[in-house]
C-alpha cells in the first residue's frame, strides 16, 4: 500500500533501525518498540512473555516514540489501529507537555472558568486564589513586550529561560536583567525578538527564589502520573515518586546565576558535578520527604501541601481534557517535575511526555521497573490482552502502588444530577 501510509511505515522501520534491542522470544503477545535502551522496560515485557515483533509484524502493544506516534496518528497516514492495539502515548500529547502549550492551556482554562462564573477562578488583589499553581510566564518571541511590562512592574527579580521543545536542562539559564535578555538576542542574531528571525520559541517565567530547601540546597519532585482516559477523566498517581537535588547548595548571589548546578535539578546536568553521589544518586523518596516534612513542620501543613500537588496535578489534566485527542487506543505515563517553595506552595514547573527511564542507582532501577509493572497491569484488561472495548477500570489489586486521582466517570455514578465534574477539593481520590 503506496503513498502516506509508508511514510509511517518509514518512520517505524528508522525507529527500529536505531534501536538498541535485545530480542524476546516467548509468549502470545506481540510487541513492538522504537527504543529499548531501558532495562525495566525490557524486563517488564519480558516476565509476561511478549513476543517482540518486526516493524512489517502485526502487533498488540507498541512502545513508541513521540516522533512515531506523532506519524502514526497523523491525518495524512490514513492509519487505522485495531480494537486488540494498545500505544503509549496520546496522539496531541504535546498540549500537556510542550512547555509554551502547558502554559497557554492553563491560562485558558482559568479565563474559561472566570466566563462560567465558577468559584474555582476568583482571584483576590488580582491573583488565583485556587488555580495559582504555575509561575508567571511568557512565551517569547510573541509575549516579549508583556513580559517587558511585567518585568519592569515587579521591579529586580530572576526570570527563567527555556526552550520550548528540549529537555534535560538544555538551553537553560537564568536572567535578572533586561541587558542581559537582550544580549543574548542579539548573540543569537535574534534582532530583539523580531519573530519573524526566530526559529525556536522559549518560555520565559518568574524564577522561583525562595525554593524550599533541605540541607541547604534546592530540590524538586518528580512525579508519574498514568492517564488512561482524559474524556472522561482517569488518571492515576505512583506513590513512589523522589526528590532530585542540586549538589551545590542555594544561594542567590549574582555571582552564581549562571552556576546551573546550583539551580537546575535534572540528574544529566548534576551528574557532571564534582559532589555527585553515584550511590544515592542525589534523590530522596516523597516517603521520607514526607516525613521530614511532619517532624520540621507539622503533620496539618505537610497533608495540606500534598492535597494542594494533587489539586494541581488534577487541574493541570483538566486544563488540556477537552482539547487532547482521546483515542482509547493510548495511555500516557507523565513526570511532572515541582517545586515547593519555603511556604511549602507547590509550584507546576513542567510535565515530560517521555520521562526518563534510564536507572542512575539500584532504588532507582527498583522503582522504576515497579513503574512499569504497576502501569501495565492498570492499563491492560484482566486479560492481558489489549481490548478498546474494555472500560479501563481496574481492580484495586491491580493498581499495585498506583492510586486514583480522579475518575470522571465514577462520580457521574456516584452523583446525583446531570453534572460530570468532580471537586477535587472535595474528593480527589476514590477509593475502590
Amino acid at each position: 500500500m503506496g503513498g502516506p501510509k509508508e511514510g509511517v511505515q518509514k518512520q517505524i522501520q528508522q525507529d527500529w533501525a536505531n534501536r538498541e534491542y535485545i530480542e524476546v522470544i516467548t509468549g502470545s503477545i506481540k510487541k513492538i518498540t522504537d527504543f529499548l535502551n531501558s532495562f525495566v522496560v525490557l524486563s517488564n515485557f519480558e516476565k509476561r512473555g511478549w513476543v517482540h515483533v518486526g516493524p512489517d509484524d502485526d502487533w498488540n502493544f507498541y512502545w513508541a516514540g513521540i516522533q512515531t506516534c506523532r506519524s502514526l496518528f497523523s491525518i495524512d497516514s490514513g492509519y487505522r489501529m485495531h480494537d486488540n492495539q494498545m500505544i503509549n502515548h496520546f496522539p496531541n500529547h504535546y498540549e500537556l507537555s510542550r512547555k509554551d502549550m502547558l502554559v497557554k492551556n492553563i491560562k485558558r482554562y482559568r479565563r474559561e472558568l472566570e466566563r462560567e462564573g465558577s468559584p474555582l477562578a476568583k482571584r483576590l488583589d488580582g491573583k488565583y486564589l485556587y488555580l495559582d499553581f504555575i509561575p508567571v510566564t511568557f512565551v517569547l518571541p510573541a509575549d516579549y513586550n508583556l513580559f517587558v511590562e511585567e518585568y519592569r512592574k515587579v521591579g529586580p527579580s530572576t526570570w527563567i529561560m527555556k526552550p520550548v521543545g528540549k529537555s534535560q536542562g538544555t538551553g537553560i539559564f537564568l536572567i535578572n536583567k533586561l541587558s542581559k535578555l537582550k544580549k543574548w538576542s542579539r548573540e543569537g542574531k535574534n534582532n530583539n525578538f523580531n519573530t519573524s528571525t526566530i526559529k525556536e520559541s522559549y518560555v520565559i517565567s518568574k524564577y522561583i527564589d525562595n525554593p524550599l530547601l533541605i540541607d541547604g540546597k534546592k530540590f524538586d519532585l518528580r512525579l508519574y502520573v498514568l492517564v488512561t482516559s482524559f474524556r472522561p477523566l482517569k488518571a492515576y498517581l505512583f506513590k513512589s515518586g523522589f526528590c532530585r537535588f542540586c549538589t551545590v547548595k542555594y544561594n542567590t548571589s549574582v555571582g552564581d546565576i549562571e552556576n546551573l548546578l546550583i539551580h537546575l535539578t535534572n540528574v544529566s546536568l548534576q551528574k557532571q558535578g564534582d559532589e555527585y553521589n553515584s550511590i544515592h544518586g542525589g534523590k530522596l523518596s516523597i516517603q521520607n520527604l514526607r516525613l521530614f516534612l511532619e517532624s520540621t513542620r507539622g503533620k496539618t501543613v505537610t497533608e495540606a501541601l500534598f492535597d494542594n500537588i494533587i489539586w494541581l496535578i488534577v487541574h493541570s489534566l483538566k486544563s488540556v481534557s477537552y482539547i487532547m485527542a482521546n483515542d482509547r487506543h493510548c495511555f500516557e505515563c507523565y513526570g511532572y517535575d515541582i517545586i515547593i517553595d519555603d511556604n511549602l506552595k507547590p509550584w507546576l514547573i513542567e510535565v515530560n511526555a517521555s520521562p526518563s527511564l534510564t536507572s542512575t542507582t539500584a532504588n532507582d532501577r527498583i522503582l522504576k521497573y515497579k513503574l512499569i509493572d504497576n502501569m501495565l497491569s492498570v492499563v491492560l484488561p484482566p486479560s492481558g490482552i489489549p481490548d478498546v472495548r474494555w472500560n479501563k477500570c481496574p481492580s484495586r489489586e491491580a493498581m499495585g502502588n498506583f492510586e486514583l486521582l480522579i475518575d470522571e466517570e465514577l462520580a457521574v455514578k456516584d452523583r446525583p444530577g446531570p453534572s460530570s465534574k468532580i471537586d477535587p477539593k472535595d474528593r480527589l481520590k476514590r477509593k475502590t
